[in-house]
């Protein structure tokens, strides 16, 4: 496990606009797909997490930040840190590059949610302990 996990995205025509550039809130998509895949890698299936803690994970809350525009065909690099745990949520920070260029930058807080009654729970324990580690990279 590293401090910054990375994961490739490609552009495709679908993200673009008319004007040929990646159409400001497939940001945000890019951002879910890095999430997704940090969490895959380290362990926490979110549909394993549903079946057995009936629990999902949603966004709270972002902040975004759009530095340059990526245009079709260009290979992106999609950053993930971990900035904080809560009792049940999760502040990540996260970039989008195309080469040595920062393209777009945000903060992203995702939110425990139990599926029966739809408000935050806390993080299962055994969710937690397979996140943690993460925190620990970050802090060295």
């Amino acid at each position: 496990m590293t401090a910054t996990f990375n994961w490739p995205v490609r552009v495709y025509y679908e993200d673009t606009d008319a004007g040929g550039i990646v159409f400001y809130a497939n940001y945000l998509k890019f951002f879910e797909r890095a999430r997704t895949e940090w969490l895959r890698e380290i362990g926490v299936h979110q549909k394993q997490m549903l079946a057995e803690f009936n629990a999902v994970f949603v966004v709270k809350a972002t902040a975004v930040e759009y530095h340059a525009s990526a245009r079709l065909d260009d290979e992106l690099r999609v950053t993930v840190v971990v900035e904080k745990t809560g009792r049940a949520s999760i502040v990540f920070l996260q970039e989008v590059w195309c080469g040595e260029r920062m393209l777009t930058s945000a903060k992203v807080t995702i939110c425990c949610v139990d599926m029966e009654q739809w408000r935050s729970m806390p993080i299962p324990k055994p969710v937690l302990q397979l996140i943690q580690p993460a925190l620990f990279v970050n802090e060295k």
